[in-house]
């Protein structure tokens, strides 16, 4: 099994970036996390982060035939891009929407999510670990 794990603007600068929402850890640290979590559990995974909303278009329909799931944290693109939502939509991979933050408890603008639309789940404010309960949900319902 194969997940490509996407992360969209600003996921980069965790552990600058709003420590007190987002919390310390570096995306580095994160990314080395879900390496890990990935081989304990046997499976490949491909991390990609990107600032531009066409990359993460190009990354999602690169993924069609090649993964079978699709974890995403499209970051600010949430809540603007129709865009991505027609990406996941095209390539019909199971993917899992998660949020570092609780975007519940957030700014009215943050309650809107388009990708949602064509996520089988979303996991939100459980910090970095809502990462591997995504890829573990995936696994398990991939079985």
């Amino acid at each position: 099994m194969k997940l490509l794990i996407l992360n969209g603007p600003n996921l980069n600068m965790l552990g600058l970036r709003e420590p007190s929402i987002y919390g310390a850890e570096t995306y580095a640290a994160l990314c080395e996390k879900i390496r890990a979590h990935a081989k304990a559990r046997g499976i490949a995974v491909d991390l990609y982060q990107s600032n531009h909303e066409g990359d993460l278009v190009d990354r999602i329909q690169a993924a069609y035939g090649d993964a079978d799931g699709i974890v995403i944290n499209p970051g600010a693109y949430t809540h603007t891009s129709i865009a991505l939502l027609d990406a996941v939509k095209s390539v019909s991979i199971p993917t899992v929407e998660v949020h570092i933050s609780d975007v519940t408890q957030r700014e009215e603008f943050r309650q809107i999510s388009y990708i949602r639309l064509a996520c089988v789940k979303t996991i939100m404010g459980h910090g970095t670990d809502g990462y591997l309960e995504a890829i573990d949900y995936l696994i398990e319902t991939l079985a």
